[in-house]
């Protein structure tokens, strides 16, 4: 007999993995034979259609049997004769009972604590016990995992079923719709057949009823926690894949033992694994929209990358202990605030070697939703208020005491904000030293490098603690002790794009050759995110806009300037020039309004970011944007967003004055009308997840990180949200492209830093002899003791004098850029060297507090005059087409820390003014006024002509390429001169613009020309 290659074969495939038979002969109606599962499966028992009642969605046999074999006494005192008996009193009294506690609570719930009947409790489920505890592990024994082929579920078509259902102790959890490919059906038409055949408000289906549901095929699996839609369909459900990833991006590698998909039922549904996800990782959580006070319930089940870093992270820790450091690193859109949630909750549990392997587990956060989210996530298995503490600002007493008092009160979980942390650690009290810490780190490139992280080190390591009469020389190796990573603790950094520091810092060391390398603990990457619909590809739709300039020149004569300097005068004064403001306010509103609102982008919600390069532009761009949009009579308006309250106009201004409404009301206030475009000044750039923005108007310089998390606003999932756009007015494809192609996949550092490079840099700076070692011993010695600050003065400004004075232009410019080379390579490498060097942390002591003083080079401002030279007498922005940035499908490295500094002053390079403008207008500057006119004339008009010249059509049909060339370019200077009183503009840059005449000559030859 053939293989059974049809959707048949598959459900066959599976039981028999289960449980061990095919699922079609497990039993009759209202026998249940087996006391154990049947050898062969993997612990499941068959379950069999017949069995289950569709009224209350139960598998009666198995709820009763497990009931009266586990909680005989109990179930006695039901008074239920018969549990056959669909028609007996006790039996629907006590069913309808679990179906009005399942639908309040949910079955996880359900499962979790057991429900009351009247003055009886049963319990509904035993959970993982303790393996010393043999009454627990007896009693675990005892649950009916049982999985029902074909099973017909509904009440009124009795003739649909479902591929395979799960239930545990009669309780349904999982529902599965299987494919194959083998038959040209796949995990899209499962999808689609839940949506069109399976109806919400069916018992089975209703929400909380059911956990999970999965769509699988041979290839891939995906699952919806919750079927949602209307006219008994489930058109609005939404299905997330749930696959193990493959070579960086979505689906699932090749499986040398079976199928692709057979992860789902060997590794994930064993008895023991589901256990597992429904005690410590499926839940249902109520979110609140805090400007309609509503709450919603949504039910989470933990995705594959998920699950599988949790898992892990916890095997290693088990294994190992406190003191490792694992980087996670995880693209947006990956789920890591519920990552770090279930992570801090399973450590608080955690043992090693029969003792609690932490003794508390610190979150570094800057976001307020994830001391949210943990509270949430933790409701669900603990009381929060006696597991939780959060440092805040406000709560009426200093951070330092509410730490303390946490620590004290035995609070497991603290969650603190990267800015407060370094302080508050710093004056932990002395019987806090010495204990065993997790630290999880939220976005772990934001400030873990250097001081926050020394302060960090300094407050928990063993070796911090200030003795009595310490020397210099002792405070000095207290110092370096205390800024290495610490012994007694383990660090969890999260991040989605990690910085050189980060990967050296906590990213695993391998050997390459001579290299060596670092790479992640553990990936998501931004190429599966995006493949796997979680985050949308925001370079998919990048366009760059070219803007064009014309700059006249007001001033008789032709000064000289520094190139350079002018050139970047020159563009900020155009960009920052009002009428420049005002045609790109007006380019973004009509696009917006014609693009997207006209397009309907995201169910007419669709919101747009403006990015601007300074405060000043930021309220320039709200002030053009406020005049446009009252112009065109739109209801729109825009809001504002900076920090602090600058000069604008000679008086002083603030969000909440130009915007009517608090600083902080902002992130709300953009998803209601009629605010539709927000205007940011370096606010909202990084960590700001709206799923409604859909447009980003950038007009600020941005490359690295910074391009990526910026740009990475856009690429929040929205069930109506298809696709996102970027118009750039500043950066170029290449720039952008650059900066997405370090994070799309694993990101690897490749080369460690070369601590030696500090000994150099020290030489170096000590030959210019702008200190001496005796100011350096002093001046420590000063700080460390605590002297007042006019003890330290009087040394950093005789070495101040000695650069001013001492060294030349080039000589300050090469000492000041290795000093600041020097002090950022040692905070660094201070943190993750196994030895520390005496004569370093002393010379980084004393450069920290000198660099501030030096003064920057005294240099004639070249470029001086030049804006007064000039006024601009056109500004155009033309938008270039549309274009998908394709990404290297690579691992990217990156560089380490750079640990060489210096220079030299540049040389100005000297031209005359008419040049620089020439220049200038050459790179960003426009040649005529209305392009797509002039597009039109070149394109058809002018050829035309040309071709009908009598002269050109001669010599092309009786002489050779040479003599037509003659006779054409005659021809075209004809057609152009008779131009001259419709377009002066055309004839003018055709007689005095050389590169552009001969340009034109050669395409409208090209296009004429026959031979």
């Amino acid at each position: 007999m053939p293989t059974d290659t049809t959707e048949k074969g598959l459900e066959s495939l599976i039981m028999r993995h289960m449980t061990g038979t095919d699922g079609f002969a497990s039993g009759q109606m209202g026998v249940v034979e087996e006391t154990a599962p049947p050898s062969g499966g993997s612990g499941w028992y068959a379950g069999h259609s017949a069995n289950y009642d569709r009224e209350f969605a139960v598998d009666a046999e198995h709820l009763f049997t497990f009931l009266r074999t586990t909680q005989p006494d109990e179930f006695s005192k039901l008074g239920i004769s018969d549990f056959k008996d669909k028609n007996g009193m006790a039996r629907q009294k006590f069913l309808a009972r679990i179906q009005g506690e399942i639908t309040r609570r949910g079955v996880i719930d359900v499962l979790r604590h057991g429900i009351k009947h009247g003055a009886l409790s049963f319990d509904l489920f035993y959970g993982t016990p303790s393996p010393e505890n043999a009454k627990a592990v007896a009693r675990h024994a005892e649950n009916r995992f049982s999985v029902t082929r074909q099973l017909h579920y509904s009440r009124e078509e009795t003739k649909r079923a479902l591929d395979l259902c799960l239930f545990i102790n009669g309780l349904p959890v999982a529902t599965f719709e299987l494919k194959n490919s083998l038959t040209k059906q796949t995990v899209d038409d499962a999808i689609e057949q839940y949506k069109r055949d399976r109806d919400p408000r069916e018992t089975l289906f209703q929400f909380g009823r059911c956990v999970v549901h999965f769509a699988v095929d041979d290839h891939e699996v995906a699952m919806c926690t919750a079927l949602k839609g209307a006219k008994g369909m489930a058109k609005e459900s939404w299905f997330l894949p749930f696959n193990q990833g493959w070579n960086d991006g979505a689906g699932n590698p090749p499986n040398p033992d079976g199928i692709k998909t057979d992860y789902l039922w060997k590794r994930i549904l064993t008895p023991e694994r589901l256990t597992e996800i429904l005690e410590n990782y499926a839940q249902i959580v109520e979110e609140l929209n805090e400007k309609t006070g509503k709450k919603k319930q949504v039910q989470i089940f933990p995705r594959y990358h998920q699950l599988d870093v949790v898992r892990l992270i916890l095997a290693d820790v088990q294994e190992h202990g406190a003191g490792k450091r694992y980087l996670i690193q995880h693209s947006a859109g990956s789920g890591k605030s519920n990552s770090i949630a279930w992570l801090a909750h399973q450590l608080i549990g955690l043992s090693k070697d029969g003792a609690e392997a932490f003794d508390s587990i610190i979150v570094i956060t800057d976001r307020r939703l994830l001391d949210r989210q943990i509270r949430e996530t933790i409701k669900g298995f603990a009381q929060v208020g006696s597991i939780i503490g959060a440092v805040k600002e406000g709560a009426g007493s200093s951070k330092t005491e509410q730490l303390s008092k946490f620590l004290k009160d035995g609070k497991k979980i603290i969650i603190s904000t990267v800015q407060t942390f370094p302080h508050v650690l710093d004056r932990i009290g002395e019987e806090h030293r010495g204990k065993k810490f997790a630290i999880i780190i939220d976005e772990a490139h934001s400030s873990q490098g250097g001081r926050t992280a020394a302060a960090m080190s300094m407050a928990l390591s063993e070796g911090g603690a200030e003795q009595e009469q310490e020397t210099t020389e002792d405070k000095i190796n207290r110092i370096i002790e205390s800024r290495k990573l610490l012994p007694n603790a383990s660090y969890f950094a999260f991040t989605a794009t990690p910085k050189n520091k980060t990967l050296e810092i906590f990213g695993i060391p391998y050997q390459v050759g001579d290299e060596m390398k670092h790479r992640p603990f553990h990936g998501y990457t931004m190429k599966q995110a995006i493949q796997e619909g979680f985050i949308l590809d925001v370079l998919k739709y990048y366009t760059p806009v070219e803007s064009y300039y014309r700059l006249a020149k007001t001033v008789e004569g032709d000064p000289e300037f520094d190139v350079k300097k002018a050139r970047k005068k020159l563009r900020r004064y155009v960009e920052n020039h009002s009428k420049a403001i005002r045609d790109k306010a007006e380019i973004m509103v009509d696009h917006f309004l014609e693009q997207v609102i006209g397009q309907n982008k995201i169910g007419g919600q669709a919101r747009a970011m403006v990015v601007t390069g300074s405060i000043q532009r930021a309220i320039q761009y709200f002030f053009a944007f406020r005049e446009y949009l009252t112009k065109i009579k739109s209801p729109y308006k825009a809001i504002v967003a900076f920090s602090g309250e600058p000069d604008y106009n000679g008086e002083k201004v603030s969000e909440s004055k130009l915007n009517g409404f608090p600083g902080n009301d902002i992130a709300d206030k953009i998803q209601e009308d009629p605010y539709r475009f927000l205007i940011c000044a370096d606010k909202f750039q990084t960590g700001y997840d709206e799923p409604l923005l859909h447009t980003m108007y950038v007009d600020k310089m941005l490359s690295g990180i910074k391009a990526v998390q910026t740009l990475s606003r856009l690429n929040r999932a929205h069930p109506k949200k298809h696709d996102v756009f970027v118009l750039d007015f500043q950066n170029d494809t290449e720039t952008i492209e650059k900066s997405f192609a370090d994070y799309y996949r694993t990101t690897i550092l490749s080369k460690e830093t070369d601590p030696n490079k500090l000994h150099t840099l020290k030489a170096e700076l000590d030959k210019y002899q702008v200190y001496s070692p005796d100011q350096i011993k002093s001046l420590v010695e000063f700080y460390l003791g605590g002297a007042d600050r006019d003890k330290l003065d009087p040394i950093l400004d005789a070495c101040v004098a000695v650069y001013v004075n001492d060294l030349d232009e080039d000589g300050q410019v090469d000492f000041k850029g290795k000093a600041k080379a020097f002090t950022r390579a040692y905070d660094f490498l201070a943190t993750i060297l196994p030895y520390g060097v005496q004569d370093w942390e002393k010379l980084s002591i004393f450069m920290n507090f000198l660099i501030s003083k030096l003064p920057a080079p005294i240099e004639e401002d070249l470029a001086k005059g030049i804006l007064e030279a000039i006024d601009m007498d056109s500004y155009r922005a033309e938008k270039k087409a549309t274009m998908a940035i394709a990404l290297p499908d690579a691992n990217a490295e990156i560089e380490p820390v750079p640990t060489s500094g210096g220079g030299r002053k540049p040389q100005p390079e000297m031209d005359k003014l008419s040049n620089i403008v020439k220049a200038f207008n050459d790179q960003f500057g426009g040649l005529f006024s209305d392009p797509k006119r002039m597009e039109k004339r070149i394109t058809d008009e002018i050829p035309k002509k040309v071709s009908a010249d009598q002269a050109y059509q001669n010599a092309m049909q009786n002489s050779d390429r040479q003599n037509a060339r003659i006779e054409h370019d005659k021809a075209l200077k004809r057609v152009i001169t008779a131009l001259f009183t419709d377009d002066a503009q055309l004839f003018k840059q055709f007689q005095d613009n050389e590169s552009f005449r001969h340009w034109l000559t050669d395409t409208v030859f090209g296009m004429t020309y026959e031979e």
